[in-house]
C-alpha cells in the first residue's frame, strides 16, 4: 500500500515539474525580454541606451546562423560593437539567450 502511494506521489511530482517546464517555455520572447529587463536599454524600433533590435537584426541580415553569436553576446555581455556603452552580462540561461537572439533576428 505504501509503495503504491509512493509511486502515485512521485508521478504527481514529476507531472508538476513537467508542467512547470512547459509553462516556462510557453512565455513569448517579447514577454521574456520584458521579464529580464531588456527594454530598460533596448527598444524594437529605436535606439535607447543600446541599439534598436531591428538594427541588430539588419546588421546580421536576419540570418539565424548568428543565433549562437548573439546569444553569447546577450549572456556574456559585450562592448565596442554598437558604441562606447558596454552591455553587461545578462542573467539568462543559454536557452533564453538563444530564444531572445532568434526573436531579435526575426524583426524586420
Amino acid at each position: 500500500m505504501k509503495s503504491l502511494l509512493r509511486r502515485k506521489m512521485m508521478m504527481l511530482v514529476f507531472a508538476g515539474v513537467t508542467l512547470a517546464q512547459v509553462s516556462a517555455m510557453a512565455i513569448s520572447p517579447q514577454a521574456l525580454a520584458q521579464e529580464k529587463g531588456c527594454f530598460a536599454c533596448h527598444a524594437i524600433d529605436h535606439k535607447v541606451v543600446g541599439p534598436a533590435w531591428k538594427d541588430v537584426a539588419a546588421k546580421y541580415h536576419h540570418n539565424l546562423k548568428y543565433v549562437p553569436y548573439l546569444a553569447k553576446m546577450i549572456k556574456n555581455g559585450n562592448s565596442g560593437i554598437w558604441g562606447s556603452v558596454p552591455m553587461p552580462p545578462q542573467n539568462v540561461t543559454q536557452a533564453q539567450a538563444e530564444e531572445l537572439a532568434r526573436f531579435i533576428l526575426s524583426l524586420k
